[in-house]
């Protein structure tokens, strides 16, 4: 998981500063000249930049850090937030998606059920994981896990990372629409807790295909839309220059939505995003979905379809209506 980090453009002073740091510690080294205080100072200021930087973050530079390529993905929770992971394939009606690997796995003391979408980081791997937008059969995938997970009184969790759904012609022709919109309904009725993580882009039907759930709960500098700022700003402006006005005009950070109640907690990042310290942010997941699987695990059944149903009735209703 370990790769050079290449800065946004928002983050380049302090790449800046950094690249000063190790100038004057080269410098330090091949003179052998004790350097220590003007090291300190530079550090200190480091510090002092990040910190004014990734506590005014606008709403598009958020979305632009739950795209980083080295940001973690499904399988590298999967490998560290969980344990004992087994993929299991198949829709059992057309084909694999490995766009959205999933399978049995454990989470503290708590085994589950685990799917989520899959991004790669190389040309290669994103034509493979279709950059980690799903095809109808994902869906269909995802359904059959949640209904083992459901059979075998499992809880299931969803690690939510996409764009949106696949819509190219062989989706559209094996009924991408209504695999999202079987899952979305089937989803209300599971018996059994349910978890959603949004823990990069949430990107409109393609999220919400795995992300009915008694818990909805997102990373820090993730995003969940029901269109892209891209898309948002051509249709509305004509072009995409003004994504970072359509992102503030959306609300779809992390905070904007647990403030509309859309999301039920937000699990908190290292400074300057997951991809700044991979540990940290995987720790944080593992904590926080543990916390809510033992929450839920104590709420009676019928109790909990109810609550979920109401959950989701109350969407989109505001003050005086």
């Amino acid at each position: 998981m370990t790769m050079k980090l290449q800065p946004l453009d928002f983050e380049k002073p302090i790449s800046e500063l950094e690249q000063s740091l190790e100038e004057l510690r080269r410098q330090s080294r091949e003179n052998n000249v004790n350097l220590e205080p003007e090291v300190r100072r530079l550090e200190a200021k480091i510090e002092e930049t990040k910190r004014n930087i990734y506590s005014n973050m606008t709403a598009w530079q958020r979305v632009q850090i739950a795209r980083h390529t080295a940001r973690p993905y499904t399988l590298d929770y999967l490998q560290l937030s969980f344990s004992d992971f087994i993929e299991l394939h198949g829709d059992r009606r057309f084909a694999e998606d490995p766009s959205m690997p999933g399978g049995l796995a454990t989470i503290g003391h708590h085994k589950c059920v685990v799917i989520g979408h899959q991004k790669g980081r190389d040309t290669k791997e994103n034509i493979y994981r279709n950059f980690g937008c799903a095809n109808p059969e994902g869906y269909r995938k995802a359904l059959r896990l949640m209904r083992m997970a459901e059979k075998f009184s499992l809880p299931f969790v969803a690690l939510i990372d996409t764009p949106g759904a696949y819509p190219g012609i062989g989706a559209e022709e094996r009924h991408i629409a209504e695999a999202i919109a079987v899952n979305i309904r089937d989803m209300m009725t599971l018996r059994t807790p349910t978890i959603g993580v949004v823990i990069g882009e949430g990107g409109s039907g393609g999220a919400l295909g795995i992300g009915v759930c008694d818990r909805v709960l997102m990373l820090e500098n993730a995003y969940y839309s029901v269109i892209s700022p891209e898309g948002c700003a051509a249709i509305l402006w004509k072009h995409r220059k003004h994504a970072p006005e359509a992102a503030e005009a959306l609300k779809l950070t992390a905070t904007d939505l647990k403030e509309f109640k859309l999301v039920d907690d937000v699990v908190p990042e290292p400074l300057g995003g997951a991809h700044q310290d991979q540990e940290q942010a995987i720790a944080n997941l593992r904590t926080a979905v543990v916390k809510h699987i033992e929450e839920l695990k104590k709420i009676p059944m019928e109790q909990l379809l109810k609550e979920r149903y109401e959950k989701f009735r109350r969407v989109g209703f505001f003050a005086g209506e």
